[in-house]
């Protein structure tokens, strides 16, 4: 499996950003694939995930209400949408992918289990 992020940048606080995740290498339609992200010092976290096959979602405390994520079933590409960007999201931004059947929840705070992970793209928002 491969995971390709893109999206990534230098943004303005209230800006909003686009990421994207293109998948390859397998059937995605059972897992669940979004995105965890790192900043300095800190733990990954989970920023929103997605079941491919039932539309389920999953949004982290920090971003509930500021993001929107989607998938392009036909192009395996999930996108995550955040708006009123804040310099406390800057980090780096990993797509996910995972095929375990934990509930979305559980995986969305359980970074370790993840079966699959894409390159960073750092996101950094100035203030």
């Amino acid at each position: 499996v491969q995971l390709q992020a893109s999206g990534g940048g230098l943004v303005q606080a209230g800006d909003s950003l686009t990421l994207s995740c293109a998948a390859s290498g397998d059937t995605f339609s059972s897992y669940v694939m979004g995105w965890f992200r790192q900043a300095p010092g800190k733990e990954r976290e989970g920023v929103s995930l997605i079941r491919i096959r039932d539309g389920e979602t999953y949004y982290g405390d920090s971003v509930k209400g500021r993001a929107t994520i989607s998938v392009d079933k036909d192009k395996n590409t999930v996108f995550l949408q955040m708006n009123s960007l804040k310099p406390e999201d800057t980090a780096v931004y990993y797509c996910a992918a995972d095929k375990s059947e934990y509930s979305i929840q559980y995986t969305g705070r359980s970074y370790w289990l993840v079966d699959f992970w894409g390159q960073g793209t750092l996101v950094t928002v100035s203030s």
